[in-house]
């Protein structure tokens, strides 16, 4: 049947289509008020041509989720390598720092989506927990470039460390693509700092750079 995998590859693209509909209505409206008539509308489909893909938007949460979770471990892989923990440290914060931002702009909407209210726990933990992962992560390079570091410190540190990168991500996120890269560069400005010293006291890293002073 010479004309089955078009119809699945035509399948495939129409889900991705109606996902990414999905995305930009619970992002605008939340998940409590979104309903599967206005993703259909925003998709440009009819209510029943969703239907063919998706029984109910709790069915299209869940696709957005698996294909969010996807995208997050891989960034995680390419942030948090223990390999990579000796490059210069402002080197070393810019290459966690990258994948992670590139995450959040290529899901616009989705941290707020399953951090927020509505949608069925089975769906949220999956997702929070991978997000909740990043401490460890960053634990995992901070031990690779520092075994002396105290564990209590190495936590701490860790927790810190994420936080700063919390606490900015929303403006990077948001910030116009010509001033985005200020702000990344203020983050790593922070987190230089942050850790240099932490790093210098366990005998590992060098001191803050003098651009970073």
């Amino acid at each position: 049947m010479p004309d089955e995998p078009r119809r699945q590859a035509r399948g495939q693209r129409r889900m991705a289509e109606l996902t990414d509909a999905a995305a930009v209505v619970f992002a605008q409206v939340g998940y409590a008020k979104a309903t599967t008539n206005a993703i259909a509308k925003q998709a440009g489909v009819s209510p029943g041509t969703l239907y063919q893909f998706f029984a109910n938007k709790e069915a299209l949460a869940d696709a957005l989720g698996e294909r969010y979770r996807t995208e997050l471990a891989a960034a995680h892989q390419k942030a948090f390598d223990p390999a990579a923990a000796h490059l210069p440290l402002p080197e070393l914060v810019d290459r966690m720092i990258r994948p992670m931002v590139e995450v959040n702009l290529a899901n616009p909407g989705f941290k707020a989506l399953f951090g927020g209210a509505g949608l069925p726990e089975y769906l949220t933990a999956p997702t929070r927990a991978l997000q909740q992962a990043v401490t460890g992560k960053v634990a995992e390079v901070l031990a690779a470039r520092a075994p002396k570091l105290p564990s209590d410190q190495l936590q701490t540190s860790s927790a810190v460390a994420t936080q700063i990168f919390a606490a900015l991500l929303g403006t990077i996120v948001s910030s116009p693509a010509d001033t985005r890269e200020t702000w990344i560069t203020e983050l790593n400005r922070a987190l230089t700092g942050y850790l240099a010293p932490i790093l210098a006291e366990a005998g590992e890293g060098e001191a803050e750079p003098a651009e970073y002073r």
